[in-house]
């Protein structure tokens, strides 16, 4: 097969080795050493366009918390049905996680990737329409999207970055928390400076969704084709992962970090203002927890592969995380910085090792997928009854006591099965269960 000068059509002139060379740091096959400098354009091109993605699979959903007595009071919704537009979204993420790899063999990853890019822009701008069904619409569809990119995602890493997993898994589990963290700090004070309505607000988190669409349009043309095995393997799915005992570790890991993760983004900030802390500053000590998020998120990963034993590093998130916990319940007013500062640290290493333990306990890029659906799939729908269920328990209470206790005892079994999840082996190495 003849090579274009111009190097343009990457997909169809060069083989899928070369790429995840560049991709990796790596040397080119000697033939195409001429070609490293535009392997080398089309890599970070590639990187770009996942940081830009991971950057809007949050802050949609996370801009709602800081947002909420708006909504409240302007929407005339309940504390439950302001948690059911946190909740939707995960419910999305677990009904539909299972069809995204289905979605991805029959479209192409990058073009699935593009259209769930597309789902969270135009969710996002129903949002502006003012009405409830709207409203709730919007965030299923903006659910939808990021339903794909979660489970894609990480696959696209395994695939691509295979000498790379850990660092590359770090950046996007730091992306999700820069994301999360600029919705949660930002919203409110582009509220105040601009005085628009909370619909318009919500739906500015568009824009962001709009350059990595943009941004991700060239992979549909630049990347090098996939080989025709590798096409061939993709097209089946993986047979006996639902009774795989490792397989349900991961799952459940990541279903569990998620719950207490959502759950407390959904209700941190209403704590702390029932505690006395102005709105603003409220959601700000939710920005601060996640730009902490954002250093944990990008430790964790290193440190699982080179530092110290990942079950090591589990018991450390979650240990920091309870820690958090029991000092917003102590005196959240007292040390809010430090009681911040653990719950980002922890959260930030508890999904980041979620995702990780996706990818490293996966032998290759199709089971990545497969494995990616099953713990998203399993994982969410149990993370969608946190703050359904902290919603319901304040109603039910009237103090944020007892919900904060609940969070604090999830993070038991979060531990063990972080440590559980954490053992080095692939799915379909263990003898299956069930």
């Amino acid at each position: 097969m003849k090579r274009e000068s111009t190097g343009a059509n990457l997909r169809s002139t060069a083989p899928q080795e070369d790429y995840r060379a560049a991709a990796d740091g790596r040397r080119p096959h000697a033939h195409r050493h001429r070609a490293t400098g535009n392997w080398q354009r089309a890599a970070w091109l590639l990187i770009a366009g996942i940081v830009l993605l991971a950057l809007n699979l949050r802050p949609a959903l996370v801009a709602v918390s800081p947002l909420a007595p708006d909504i409240r009071q302007g929407g005339g919704l309940s504390s439950a049905s302001i948690s059911l537009l946190t909740s939707l979204p995960l419910l999305c993420f677990g009904l539909l996680a299972p069809f995204s790899p289905r979605l991805g063999r029959r479209l192409g990853v990058e073009r699935a990737l593009l259209v769930a890019m597309a789902l969270v822009l135009v969710g996002t701008g129903l949002r502006i329409l003012p009405n409830t069904v709207a409203l709730f619409g919007g965030t299923v569809i903006i659910g939808a999207g990021i339903a794909v990119g979660n489970v894609l995602l990480p696959g696209l890493i395994k695939r691509d970055f295979p000498h790379k997993v850990g660092p590359m898994m770090g950046v996007y589990s730091m992306t999700l928390f820069a994301g999360a963290a600029g919705a949660a700090g930002l919203t409110v004070p582009v509220q105040h400076a601009t005085g628009l309505d909370w619909r318009v607000v919500l739906a500015c988190w568009g824009v962001p969704a709009a350059l990595a669409l943009l941004v991700w349009l060239p992979q549909l043309q630049s990347r090098s084709r996939v080989s025709r095995l590798e096409s061939s393997q993709a097209a089946y799915p993986v047979k006996g992962l639902w009774r795989q005992g490792l397989a349900w570790q991961v799952a459940t890991f990541m279903g569990l970090q998620s719950l207490t993760y959502y759950a407390a983004t959904a209700w941190v900030p209403d704590m702390l203002e029932s505690a006395g802390m102005s709105q603003g500053a409220a959601g700000w000590m939710l920005s601060f927890s996640s730009l902490l998020g954002i250093v944990g998120s990008f430790l964790a990963p290193v440190l699982a592969e080179r530092q110290m034993p990942a079950r090591a590093v589990a018991v450390v998130s979650t240990v920091l995380y309870a820690l958090g916990i029991v000092g917003m319940l102590v005196a959240p007013t007292a040390a809010p910085y430090l009681w911040m500062l653990l719950l980002g640290l922890g959260q930030g290493g508890a999904i980041s090792l979620a995702m990780l333990f996706i990818v490293q306990r996966a032998p290759d890029a199709r089971h990545t997928a497969q494995l990616s659906s099953m713990a998203q799939s399993f994982g969410y729908l149990l993370a969608a009854v946190g703050p359904l269920a902290l919603g319901a328990l304040h109603d039910a209470t009237g103090t944020w006591t007892v919900p904060f206790l609940v969070l604090l005892v999830l993070l038991v079994p979060q531990g063990c099965f972080g440590v559980a999840a954490a053992r080095n082996r692939h799915v379909g190495e263990s003898p299956a269960v069930g």
